[in-house]
């Protein structure tokens, strides 16, 4: 459940996501913030189990995707956020008060997530970062720290809105899947998901049609 007071909360989130965007548009990767849908729909890829695990969320921004991950029913416990904007740290801990926040950079995982996974299993990584603003090798690069700490078959979930995913599943020795466009957004975006199979080895890619 997401906590109260959302809509004041809400209101001053949207206006931080302005101010960031206009001090830095390239940093932000989006003209505005993820939509409902879109978070809905990577929540939707966070497996249940272990129900215990720790489902860490990337670059959550404003928290949209935070939200639909509560609705989604994962506690607010075994949530944690990796956020690199000390502004954006403070609406999220406003926000949802019983969610880890970590202020850091998420393309370099903080000791204070390794220590939270040495707690419990790590059930899923979602991401909103805007893998697309940085060269091809440091996108690969900062999946494949996550699929490393992930279980076999556990996902690596990462939205895009360009037409080619952000990685080539066999260049960080992966499979994916990739939905179909959520033409509720702005821009349209697809979820990408990687994972790495229980014997280590690449599962296939598959790519949803359209609906």
């Amino acid at each position: 459940m997401v906590d109260g007071n959302e809509h004041p909360l809400r209101r001053q989130a949207d206006a931080a996501f302005i101010r960031s965007w206009l001090k830095s548009p390239l940093k932000m990767g989006a003209v505005s913030p993820s939509s409902r849908a879109l978070g809905r729909r990577m929540a939707e890829a966070v497996p249940d189990e272990p129900a215990d695990g720790i489902v860490v969320e990337l670059g959550p921004g404003t928290g949209v995707v935070t939200a639909c991950l509560l609705e989604a029913g994962i506690e607010p416990e075994h949530l944690v956020c990796l956020e690199y904007s000390p502004e954006f740290c403070t609406l999220l801990r406003a926000r949802f008060p019983r969610v880890h926040v970590l202020q850091g950079d998420a393309y370099e995982p903080p000791a204070a997530l390794a220590r939270l996974l040495v707690e419990r299993p790590l059930r899923a990584v979602v991401s909103s970062l805007p893998l697309m603003t940085r060269a091809e090798p440091e996108r690969a690069r900062a999946i494949g720290r996550y699929l490393d700490l992930l279980p076999p078959g556990a996902p690596f979930i990462q939205f895009s809105y360009a037409f080619a995913p952000p990685v080539r599943a066999e260049r960080i020795d992966a499979g994916s899947t990739v939905s179909s466009w959520i033409k509720r957004n702005l821009p349209p975006a697809r979820v990408i998901t990687y994972r790495r199979d229980r014997n280590a080895r690449a599962l296939p890619t598959f790519v949803a049609m359209p609906k």
